[in-house]
């Protein structure tokens, strides 16, 4: 998987363009107005979403194969999968999918099958979203908000088991937050011969500066500093660590060690006795925060305890968070939700044979635009015109895996589980595939 540059992109696009690139002029302000497909896609995907909000994770993702976007050369490029359907299963207010299914023509669908068939009886569509992502759901007892991913995922299957085939399945963040039910759909996907693809936008996004750790290298320690409610914003920390922890598996050489041995969440004051105590590395939080573009001035214990919690965030606890990661070949990795004192995710390691650790920040460009979402569709797109994932969906695996046990680490009061069905095993990709450049993308 080469990395996304203005070269590189340009030459993807022919590949996969159906609709191709039209360039920007001075007379033509793509950044303003952008044009609408000039053509019919080729092919379609259904999208099955919670729900179709403004500025929520299905507009973002499904905007994109909708209005097209940008390319890091200036110019506006279409997917070649067009929107067949959207299934939301909740209509809030301020639910878009019915005024935008007038403005682009695809069919509102009241049922999941209904959107994967287009009411033929039959699987109809070349690829499915699954951006379950915002919504009213409850809470459980750990914290997790209870997303129907796996249930619509199972409803997607059936639709390809009565069709007698199947499509590739991206499925937005985390397969579940139940460990089993992710283990179902990667095993499921597996058994039915269907690609899939699943993860958040986080090992995709910019990284500043650039950092590709190449397979092989040999990671000792890890620290990832984040923020943010615990499973919405854990999700993100863990795949920020985990798309940088893999990097130490070389390609062909046998990885019996894959995977992770035991799991550990701790919060507030024995997060720092932890870092007194050395199970994580205050050096290394240190190279990671020096990296962050949100770092607030002051100590780092007193800005956690004097950080306001939002009113409406049931899932935001007092900090900080500690989740502490025994990975199954010995590496010790740390995910710290530093809540008052960085707003963003940073990631630094120790490397065998290095003085000086190595960090960088993971950048997500801001909403309204949220172009690390773009980022991640681009890669989206990719996948569903390949039939190849970017990374195995083992990976996500692996992150929903150890986020589960964290939270319940959490509920328990803290004490270390071991993970022997976290012991996930799989092939790194060659290129991570993040995003080069700049995500502004200026004219001229």
């Amino acid at each position: 998987m080469p990395p996304l540059t203005r070269r590189s992109f340009l030459a993807s696009s022919a590949v996969l363009g159906a609709a191709g690139i039209r360039p920007a002029s001075a007379a033509d302000p793509l950044r303003l107005r952008p044009p609408k497909r000039p053509k019919p896609a080729e092919k379609t995907v259904a999208v099955v979403a919670s729900v179709y909000t403004y500025l929520s994770h299905a507009y973002h993702i499904a905007g994109r194969f909708l209005d097209g976007y940008l390319t890091p050369a200036g110019g506006h490029h279409f997917p070649p999968f067009g929107v067949a359907s959207v299934y939301a299963e909740q209509k809030p207010a301020g639910e878009l999918s019915r005024e935008l299914a007038k403005d682009h023509g695809y069919r509102e669908s009241p049922t999941i099958a209904d959107a994967l068939t287009l009411g033929t009886g039959k699987l109809a569509v070349d690829g499915v979203l699954l951006i379950c992502e915002h919504g009213d759901y409850p809470l459980n007892a750990k914290g997790q908000k209870l997303y129907p991913r796996h249930e619509y995922f199972r409803q997607i299957v059936d639709v390809f088991e009565k069709s007698g085939r199947a499509v590739p399945v991206f499925c937005d963040k985390h397969l579940s937050y139940d460990r089993g039910k992710a283990a179902d759909m990667v095993a499921t996907a597996e058994k039915l011969g269907f690609p899939l693809m699943a993860g958040s936008s986080l090992p995709v996004t910019w990284r500043r500066p650039e950092l590709e750790l190449p397979l092989g290298t040999k990671l000792t320690e890890a620290v990832v500093a984040s923020r943010g409610d615990l499973e919405t914003y854990g999700i993100h920390a863990l795949e920020t660590l985990q798309c940088m922890a893999e990097r130490r598996f070389a390609p062909g050489t046998p990885t019996p060690d894959q995977g992770v041995k035991a799991v550990t969440c701790l919060q507030g004051e024995a997060v720092w006795k932890a870092g007194d105590d050395g199970l994580w590395s205050w050096e290394l939080l240190d190279h990671a925060v020096g990296r962050s573009a949100s770092r607030n001035a002051g100590d780092i214990r007193a800005n956690c305890r004097r950080f306001a919690r939002p009113k409406d965030g049931r899932n935001f606890v007092p900090g900080p968070i500690l989740f502490h990661v025994e990975y199954r070949d010995g590496l010790k990795a740390s995910v710290l939700q530093l809540d008052g004192h960085v707003a963003d995710e940073t990631f630094a390691g120790r490397v065998a044979g290095r003085d000086k650790p190595v960090s960088t920040l993971f950048f997500l460009p801001p909403p309204p635009g949220a172009a690390f979402l773009e980022a991640l569709s681009i890669r989206v797109e990719e996948f569903l015109s390949t039939g190849k994932p970017p990374y195995p969906a083992e990976r996500t695996q692996l992150t929903g895996g150890v986020l589960d046990t964290a939270l319940e680490s959490r509920v328990r009061g803290g004490v270390r589980l071991e993970t022997p069905d976290l012991a996930i095993r799989y092939d790194p990709p060659a290129d991570s595939g993040y995003m080069r450049g700049d995500p502004a993308r200026p004219a001229g």
